[in-house]
């Protein structure tokens, strides 16, 4: 069974809005990067950097193969969005006394599981769309799982900074 040319419109709709949320998620990294520049957290957060942005070109690669291209007003909202919850965070916490860190690190992780939703979904489908049926949705998935657990130990330390004693 082939993907109809209606759901086809669907499939590009959905990868449209997966790669907008990935370039929140690089915005957002590249800001944690800044953040903490000089100190332990740049290294963890560009080697997420990286990964994610890999991630992103082999999503880009599979909108390109399905006939679509990036949706530059999602990717322009993604883009502000990230910019007006950072400013929304600086205002709530502007000593950085550790809830900023929280909230994004929490932002970060739903990005992920949604991430490895969008890796599970294509998998489901990937016999009946040409453009998907070369695609290592397993090792996607492994690595998406692998950033899921990193992030989930920096989310609990950042937890333990805002709220501990």
């Amino acid at each position: 069974m082939r993907i109809s040319s209606m759901n086809a419109d669907h499939l590009r709709t959905y990868l449209k809005d997966h790669f907008a949320g990935s370039v929140a998620a690089t915005q957002l990294l590249d800001h944690l990067i800044s953040a903490h520049s000089g100190k332990p957290l740049e290294q963890v957060f560009g080697d997420l950097r990286r990964e994610i942005g890999e991630d992103q070109d082999a999503l880009q690669k599979i909108l390109k193969q399905s006939g679509g291209s990036e949706g530059l007003v999602r990717n322009a909202t993604a883009f502000v969005g990230e910019k007006l919850s950072r400013v929304k965070l600086l205002l709530e916490d502007p000593a950085g006394s550790g809830l900023s860190l929280l909230e994004k690190l929490e932002a970060l992780a739903l990005g992920i599981q949604g991430k490895r939703m969008l890796w599970r979904s294509l998998k489901t489908v990937a016999s009946d769309a040409p453009a998907l049926s070369n695609i290592d949705f397993d090792q996607l998935d492994e690595r998406a799982e692998a950033q899921s657990r990193q992030v989930e130990e920096l989310r609990i330390e950042a937890a333990r900074q805002a709220f501990g004693g």
